[in-house]
């Protein structure tokens, strides 16, 4: 008994000093030290997806055909792993706010809750794309030539979506209790193996696309078993137990109504992706689908890592904003927003005079490399504001604000940028390029609208 008492002490110690870190540290060397790791993970996660693309664009004869079938899959996996930001990206801020309140109970019961949300959104998700996956790839843009390339990437990767949603939504309850290198791990690992395996298993084993989904497959298994053991260990705050596990709609519905702002973000990316290629295969051809799977993976790459950052700053904002630390909140948007909008314009400068620094690494095709050049110039030219943005946009999902979210989720890529993909090149001669023009007017419309509405929200914090 008296050592259960010490271990109960000492487990309070830790949860107090976790806790207290978020609350008392200095916000600069607080928000490097959680948005390093969150950052670092980010980039991995891109580049390892990067890699699959290099690999399977350099495979002889096949290509070209074997990229734009692929990127036509894309659309796909990114609607699948979007529902991880339901649970994760909604719970994690939710659990939290309820630790900067002290109520630890109620905060394990949002993670039990998320990780029931998971595995039955992965079972409902994997029967429907094994049932319907052709006729939606050919919904999306495939042709005669990339529906077998993309139909045989999509077959595996379908398989292994329960632990895509596990290790993305539940490593998001990892960070936001202050386990950054552990998150970020959770990331690297998988990374790892993929990058490791993936030319064994096109190349040498002679697999092509199909090896490279079931490498990546094999990676996000082994990064949910890795989350999986960390929040069932005895190191995290808040832990999955079994008692928590049973669905609760007081529980899990605010956390799905936070979650819906990152949800409609990246499974509009899946729609607005099908836009893309639907209209561009119309003026372009699979030349023009090509180059927009090289953009998409180029833009992720871009964004990625400030989402990364603001992964950092979310557990700082959110705990404070339960603690009602206001002037905590202050420094840490401050720092946040200097830091995205830095980054952001980095990025630019390379996008628009260094073109060829990203393209060359997807392909060898000169006639590819030319068309993607052009295009790239005009598709990135408003991402030197995009650090405002996501800044702006992510705060208020730290801040427990949906409705506002959901809202600028809503505002940029369904209320602006799906009408602008068919819209202009009505008034266009170049009709392709009209189709690239869309994106960044539809960002620099977004920044603006995001800006005044965050600017108001922001005087109101006491």
């Amino acid at each position: 008994m008296k050592n259960f008492e010490k271990e109960h002490r000492n487990d309070d110690k830790n949860i107090n000093n976790d806790n207290q870190r978020l609350a008392t540290e200095p916000v600069r060397g607080l928000l490097l030290k959680l948005a390093f790791p969150a950052i670092t993970a980010q980039i991995v996660n891109v580049l390892y997806n990067m890699v699959d693309r290099m690999f399977i664009g350099h495979i002889e004869g096949a290509g070209a055909d074997a990229l734009t079938g692929v990127g036509v899959a894309m659309p796909v996996v990114v609607a699948m792993t979007a529902f991880a930001a339901l649970a994760g990206m909604g719970g994690a801020p939710r659990a939290a706010i309820m630790m900067g309140r002290k109520k630890l109970d109620d905060a394990e019961k949002i993670l039990g809750n998320c990780f029931s949300l998971l595995i039955i959104t992965a079972v409902l998700l994997t029967a429907v794309v094994r049932v319907f996956g052709e006729p939606i790839l050919m919904m999306f843009g495939a042709s005669d030539n990339t529906i077998g390339y993309a139909l045989s990437y999509l077959d595996i990767y379908c398989l292994g979506t329960v632990f895509v949603l596990l290790s993305i939504g539940l490593n998001a309850f990892i960070s936001t209790q202050g386990y950054a290198a552990t998150s970020m791990l959770t990331v690297i690992i998988g990374a790892v193996i993929n990058i490791v395996l993936d030319p064994v298993f096109i190349f040498v084993l002679g697999m092509g696309v199909r090896g490279a989904a079931l490498v990546t497959v094999m990676s996000q298994g082994i990064s949910a078993i890795w989350v999986l053991k960390f929040l069932t260990s005895k190191k995290p705050v808040l832990k999955i137990k079994l008692k928590n596990m049973r669905i609760r709609p007081k529980v899990i519905l605010p956390c799905i109504a936070l979650g819906l702002s990152p949800f409609i973000m990246q499974f509009t990316e899946s729609v607005i992706t099908v836009c893309f290629n639907v209209s561009l295969l119309k003026y372009g051809g699979d030349l023009a689908v090509g180059a927009m799977t090289i953009l998409t993976t180029v833009m992720q790459f871009a964004m990625l890592p400030v989402q990364g950052l603001t992964q950092g700053a979310q557990p700082i904002i959110s705990y404070n904003y339960g603690a009602q630390n206001y002037g905590r909140i202050r420094q840490t948007f401050s720092l946040l927003l200097k830091c995205s909008l830095c980054y952001t314009v980095t990025m630019w400068v390379i996008c628009m005079f260094l073109p060829k620094f990203f393209i060359m690494a997807f392909t060898s095709y000169q006639e590819l490399i030319d068309y993607s050049v052009h295009a790239i110039r005009i598709y990135m030219a408003a991402m030197l504001l995009f650090g405002i943005q996501i800044a702006c946009q992510q705060t208020f999902i730290a801040l427990g604000n949906a409705k506002t979210s959901i809202f600028l989720a809503l505002l940029r890529k369904v209320i602006l940028l799906i009408p602008l993909i068919f819209i202009l090149p009505v008034f266009m001669q170049d009709k392709s390029s009209a189709v690239f023009l869309a994106e960044p007017i539809a960002d620099f419309c977004a920044v603006m609208t995001t800006s005044i509405l965050f600017y108001r929200a922001y005087k109101k914090l006491k």
